[in-house]
């Protein structure tokens, strides 16, 4: 029972093992992802300021 015991938990550690390995990596992989979103983010902003900008010389233009 003992041995049995013994390559249960030496089972369970692995897969724990395994599992907190993936939870770094899609730790890491987020992070990578939220920067790439607020650059995107950044550039819609200057584009919008960049649109809405141009918009009011048209106007005064016109």
């Amino acid at each position: 029972m003992h041995e049995r015991m013994r390559e249960r938990l030496k089972g369970l550690r692995e897969e724990w093992n395994l599992g907190n390995q993936r939870l770094v990596e899609m730790e890491a992989e987020h992070g990578r992802l939220r920067e790439v979103l607020l650059r995107i983010a950044g550039a819609i902003q200057v584009i919008e300021e960049e649109l809405a900008s141009s918009d009011g010389e048209d106007q005064n233009q016109g």
